[in-house]
């Protein structure tokens, strides 16, 4: 039988099943504790697999075009963080402190990996640009992230210098990903082969987490903190914070002067969060804090990203072969 066309996707009814679980069986004590440990070796895992997965040659014939890159950087690690910080008098008091601080948080995340480039792919992009971006501003924003969650949030970030912030970021997400890098020798192969079913580790890991924080969310009383009028004030923040990330990267790009492919390239790219890489390095750096509201906003901007950007993928693959600087989508704006 065919899949309803409404039905969202496995992981994503993954995700609220994790949180349902997690609201109505939610670990405490010890159980915590274990949950919390595993989560930990989860996430070292879920980067030795992101580092033995990444091809390097398909990066190198991309490098070369930096102003693409350059604009790529600037509208995930500069429009999006401007985009909060402007949004601030409209955004916190309709969603609330804590949930405007997960929205400052989303806005300091790198650019997500695979499904850039696919929707790339999909919209007959620069798929080779696609793939450099995307990479470096997961590496990146290792390191710059946390830098800037400590000048948008201030206090409210984990206590502790930001050389601290980005020691333990480096501890737990960058040497599993460097080893993941070394052993690509002997297990590359072996990687590609089984990419299928290995992506299971990723959302394993990603579930882990959400279960674990929504857990000790559950237990601090988040839903009876979050009154339904700010979870509905969340989803039209989300909405209006994609909304001008897409036009801004739309027009910027056409203004500098980039072809299509470029132009969908950037789009794709320059618009997204990663949830893979945000939900691990929030468990860095807001440990003890309320991180189930913390990366609340993340989750639902990740599920509105894919859906909105799927949309345009396809308007823009319809587009004809022999008409390559036609625009649609977007360009009709």
């Amino acid at each position: 039988m065919a899949r309803p066309r409404l039905l969202p996707d496995n992981f994503t009814l993954a995700l609220i099943a994790a949180v349902a679980v997690a609201t109505l069986l939610p670990a405490h004590g010890q159980g915590a504790v274990i949950f919390e440990w595993i989560t930990n070796l989860a996430i070292a895992l879920l980067f030795f697999m992101h580092g033995a997965k990444l091809s390097g040659t398909a990066i190198l014939a991309g490098m070369g075009h930096w102003r693409l890159h350059l604009l790529v950087f600037a509208c995930t690690f500069v429009l999006f963080p401007l985009l909060g910080l402007a949004l601030r008098p409209a955004l916190a008091p309709m969603v609330g402190t804590e949930l405007y601080l997960g929205i400052l948080y989303l806005c300091a995340l790198p650019a997500t990996v695979q499904s850039a480039i696919a929707f790339t792919s999909l919209a007959r992009g620069n798929v080779p640009a696609a793939v450099c971006s995307a990479a470096a501003s997961s590496l990146i924003g290792i390191f710059l992230t946390p830098l800037l969650v400590l000048l948008l949030m201030g206090a409210q970030a984990e206590g502790g210098s930001t050389l601290e912030a980005i020691g333990k970021i480096v501890v737990q997400l960058l040497l599993p990903f460097i080893a993941g890098q070394i052993a690509r020798r002997w297990i590359g192969d072996w990687v590609a082969r089984n990419k299928g079913w290995l992506k299971n580790v990723d959302q394993s890991s990603i579930l882990l987490v959400i279960y674990t924080a929504f857990s000790h969310a559950v237990m601090e009383g988040i839903w009876s903190e979050i009154p339904l009028p700010q979870l509905i004030g969340l989803v039209l923040a989300c909405c209006l914070l994609l909304a001008l990330a897409l036009l801004g990267t739309h027009f910027i790009a056409r203004g500098l002067g980039f072809d299509l492919e470029d132009r969908i390239t950037i789009l794709f790219a320059g618009s997204k969060k990663s949830l893979a890489t945000g939900i691990p390095m929030a468990q860095v750096l807001f440990a003890g804090s309320a991180l189930g509201t913390l990366i609340l906003p993340l989750m639902l901007f990740h599920q509105i990203q894919l859906m909105v950007c799927a949309v345009l993928a396809q308007r823009y693959a319809r587009r004809p072969e022999r008409e390559p600087l036609e625009s649609v989508a977007l360009e009709r704006g």
